[in-house]
This record gives C-alpha cells, structure tokens and sequence, in this order.
C-alpha cells in the first residue's frame, strides 16, 4: 500500500514521501497516529501543490540569505574578558547569545542564538571560528577573537614596552667608485 507521510518515520521515510508499507502496518500504525495517508490521486496533487510553495518560499528566504552572508562573511568579532591568572581560563563565558548580539552591533543584522554555531560556551582566551546558519543551504563563517583585558591572546606575540625597543642602524652600502 502507498501512503505519503505526514511526519518524519524513523527506518521509514521523511515528512512528505511517499512509501510503500504493508496494509496491516499503514492501517494499525501510521494512519490511528496520524503519521499518514493514503497516497490517492487528491492526496498526490496536493503534497505537489505543497512541495511547489516550500520550494518557493526556500527560494525566496535564499536569496536574502546570500545577501546577508556577503555581509557577514568573514567578521571579526573580538571580546575582551577577565581571565585567572593561572590556567588562563575566563571569569565567565561567551555564549551563542553574546556573539548574536555583538554580531548585530558591529554589523546590524540580528540573528537568533540557534543560528551561531558553538556546541559550547567559549571559556578559553584565543580564536576561534564560528559558523552561522543563515538558511538550510547558506552558511557564514566569523572568527571570534576572545582577548584578556591588556589585550593579549594566545598565539600573538608579546607586547613590548617602547622603552625596550632598539633600533638597529642599516649597515652603509659600500659604494663602488
């Protein structure tokens, strides 16, 4: 029996595919639950009629999402923080929330906190890259430069102080007469 899913069905099929199941399954399982129906000819034209919008709307939200990545690709967002002097470790952390927010103040665009991608809290000084998720198929790339409060990060060099700083003199060319 042909059914069209109404929902995503584990070892089954995705919402809105149309599969073939055994008649005491689809009328047992799928269809008591609501997870199907019957893939009749109505049933086709709409799921077709359905298909057609979804692509509409994914082409049209694509396209502000291309402008946006041109946007932000490449961003550099930089935070300063407390860190502990021994481990170098954060009073604190950078959260999905605080990028999002520093994102809209550099660049104007607000996103939500599930469109930055960290899996966790940013609790270490350094850089780091982050992935945006503007659409199902567009992504952004940022980098996030967390630094301590006299603005050194790991992997730069030292600053050092101008009294230190000594200027070679250039060796005189000899010139050849």
């Amino acid at each position: 029996m042909k059914v069209i899913l109404k929902q995503t069905v584990p070892n089954l099929g995705k919402e809105d595919s149309i599969v073939t199941v055994a008649g005491g399954y689809a009328r047992n399982f799928l269809f008591p639950r609501g997870l199907a129906t019957v893939a009749d000819r109505g049933q086709l034209k709409a799921l077709e009629a359905k298909r057609t919008r979804v692509e509409a709307k994914l082409a049209a939200t694509k396209a502000a999402a291309d402008s946006l990545k041109e946007k932000l690709d490449g961003l550099v967002i930089e935070f300063e923080a407390n860190v502990a002097k021994e481990g170098g470790r954060l009073f604190g952390a950078f959260t999905a929330q605080d990028i999002a927010d520093a994102i809209e103040k550099k660049a104007g665009v607000k996103l939500e906190k599930k469109q930055v991608g960290i899996l966790e809290p940013i609790k270490s000084l350094g850089s780091f890259a982050i992935a945006l998720d503007l659409h199902r198929y567009v992504d952004a790339n940022i980098t996030v430069n967390v630094m301590g409060p006299d603005g050194f990060m790991p992997g730069m060099p030292a600053a050092v102080p101008a009294e230190e700083v000594v200027e070679e003199e250039a060796p005189a060319e000899a010139v050849e007469a």
